[in-house]
């Protein structure tokens, strides 16, 4: 394998799209596995170049938009996808210790290990701090018993991102810690639940006395709040399309089967729509379908698609102000989550409005291949799931904007004292 590497993002965007060029030319060959060519990626900084040396390359926006055209441009497949390369990397970087980002990160940037997300409990959605699974110490471990629900990418994670409830005596949000748990062990059940779409995203997921390590507490004990705050600003700023990475429809990890398969497999196919979300692609594609089908010079289809491109720049411009530190104002992830559900509504509308009768015929005999339609169905999702948009909204309002906090309990209250569903404690 090739030791060349991509160009620093101090470079122009000509020469980083020529020492890419050089780079796929060298390193990608269809032949190859999908575990050897994500190992290539890996090796390179180019699997996440958003993240800073020396696992990736510090690369904003603009300069990870060259890395995905070379992408397609060589007919090669993206990075592992999922929510060990967008949530969980990030958040152990933020907060784990030096051995346990060794132990975590390159796993998820090579693609040898999939992660899902166990946050969302049935009785506690938007009211994450709400959540009732408990574990209990038992000298070096700790024993998880409890429901988990919505939990994207569960049928085939190798880890878990679990906040459990550690202090019940402690006020509920000061109670919880962030676990990295294994999924593959006695004490835990995944069932997929079936959405509309006709795919099986999200899933439900039982644990009875499963167990992780106390060497897997990601940041402090009891302090999992903080650590899973980052993990949702991460999760809202990427539901908002602010990491621009482009994902292979191949699923990393053990447990899916993919790694061993031949990486050309995978070219041409195409990822879930929670996986991608509305941008330049889809705008293209509705501008298209517009002029194919004669109604380009229609007033409002030009003015809605003029209004659709004028939110993608909003959420892009928005992306690089927040990269400014001098320029944050600790919403921004909130913003670009609300950004990105308004600019699907728009999209979904839009379509409707272009294919007319054609929106109600599904699958990929049907006009656009079944994209856009599966788009509107799929559109209400984003708005609920990383926090509903009207919670959102309380959060700017409560933590950006300095509003009055909404009506509650005194902040003091143990979890214990709390009304809550029946629970074991």
């Amino acid at each position: 394998m090739s030791e060349r590497r991509a160009a620093t993002p101090s470079a122009s965007a000509e020469e980083i799209r020529s020492e890419l060029d050089a780079w796929m030319a060298v390193n990608w060959d269809p032949d190859i596995s999908v575990r050897e060519w994500w190992a290539r990626l890996a090796a390179a900084g180019l699997a996440n170049p958003t993240l800073a040396e020396p696992f990736g390359r510090g690369w904003g926006r603009a300069e990870t938009r060259v890395l995905v055209d070379a992408i397609r441009a060589a007919g090669a497949i993206g990075s592992p996808a999922g929510l060990g390369m967008l949530l969980a990397a990030p958040t152990v970087l933020e907060h784990g210790t030096p051995s346990q980002i060794e132990r975590f990160v390159p796993a998820i940037l090579d693609g040898t290990e999939s992660w899902c997300q166990l946050f969302s409990e049935p009785g506690a959605g938007s009211d994450l701090a709400g959540l009732q699974t408990k574990a209990v110490r038992d000298g070096d471990e700790w024993i998880i018993t409890g429901q988990k629900v919505w939990t994207s990418e569960g049928s085939h994670a190798d880890l878990g991102m679990l906040v459990a409830r550690t202090d019940p005596e402690a006020p509920k949000h000061r109670g919880l810690t962030w676990f990295a748990f294994e999924m593959d062990q006695d004490g835990v059940e995944v069932r997929p639940l079936r959405e509309m779409t006709g795919r099986s995203l999200f899933n439900e997921v039982f644990i009875d006395g499963a167990r992780v390590p106390h060497a897997n507490v990601i940041g402090n004990l009891n302090d999992g709040w903080r650590v899973t705050n980052t993990t949702l600003m991460v999760e809202r700023a990427g539901i908002g399309g602010s990491h621009g990475l482009a994902f292979a429809a191949a699923h990393p990890g053990s447990i899916a089967g993919h790694l061993d398969r031949p990486a050309g497999t995978f070219r041409g196919k195409r990822l879930p729509l929670a996986a991608g979300g509305v941008g330049p692609g889809t705008l293209n594609q509705l501008s298209s379908e517009a002029r194919a089908r004669g109604r380009a010079d229609d007033a409002l289809v030009r003015q809605e698609l003029a209004a659709l491109h004028v939110d993608l720049e909003l959420m892009r411009l928005s992306s690089i102000r927040g990269r400014q530190r001098s320029q944050r104002t600790g919403g921004e992830g909130n913003l670009a989550k609300l950004r990105m559900t308004a600019a699907l509504r728009r999209a979904r509308s839009l379509a409707s409005t272009i294919l007319g009768a054609d929106m109600t015929l599904w699958g990929e005999s049907a006009a656009t291949d079944g994209v856009l339609q599966e788009m509107a169905v799929f559109s209400p999702a984003p708005s609920i799931y990383g926090g509903t948009d009207e919670i959102q909204r309380n959060i700017l309002g409560e933590r950006v904007l300095g509003l009055p906090r909404e009506p509650g309990p005194d902040p003091a209250t143990p979890f214990r004292e709390l009304a809550q569903n029946a629970t074991s404690w």
